[in-house]
């Protein structure tokens, strides 16, 4: 299981504790409801902001539901994340192209269904039925962040080996990147 916000902290920011809105989520019925229905309820009927109706859904389905760490309901997902010192564009052209892809990615055939320039690409993993995303977002400083997420993944165990898959592709595009900042 992920992480539990401490309860002081959900009060302070929903004026409920854990118990409470397990207790609300409990009589609304949301054992019965899908995560969106859940989300929706708690952005819609208490008024919790976006990422907070995520939080207290998530913890309630897997304190209460006996949902598992990275489990949705269309198998498992993960993400894995790095800041680069790169341009963003160096960055996206190095995961976008097939050339470039090949000498930093150890499994390079995947395939790219979508690709928005410098904000994210979207495709199939190699056994073409799992999905992959890229996200790329500017920091400060000449820094670049990089998301991978991994969705529809079949079991527990296969999210967790992936997770740590993506950690070391994610290092190797970062030495990919230091090398050829060296060689120009």
């Amino acid at each position: 299981m992920a992480k539990k916000i401490s309860d002081e902290a959900v009060k302070k920011s929903t004026d409920k504790t854990w118990k409470e809105w397990f207790s609300i989520l409990n009589k609304a019925g949301a054992k019965k409801m899908e995560h969106k229905q859940v989300a929706k309820l708690l952005h819609t009927r208490y008024g919790l902001s976006g990422w907070w109706s995520q939080m207290v859904t998530v913890q309630y389905e897997q304190e209460v539901k006996g949902r598992k760490k990275h489990q949705t309901t269309s198998g498992y997902q993960i993400s894995k994340s790095v800041t680069l010192f790169s341009p963003i564009t160096k960055i996206f052209n190095s995961i976008n192209s097939p050339l470039k892809r090949i000498v930093w990615l150890n499994d390079p055939a995947i395939t790219i269904t979508k690709s928005t320039k410098n904000k994210a690409i979207r495709g199939k993993w190699i056994d073409k039925k799992t999905n992959i995303e890229f996200q790329f977002y500017l920091k400060d400083k000449g820094k670049t962040q990089v998301v991978i997420q991994q969705s529809k993944i079949k079991s527990a165990e296969e999210a967790k080996r992936m997770k740590t898959y993506w950690g070391k592709q994610l290092n190797n595009l970062k030495k990919y990147l230091e090398k050829n900042q060296r060689i120009k």
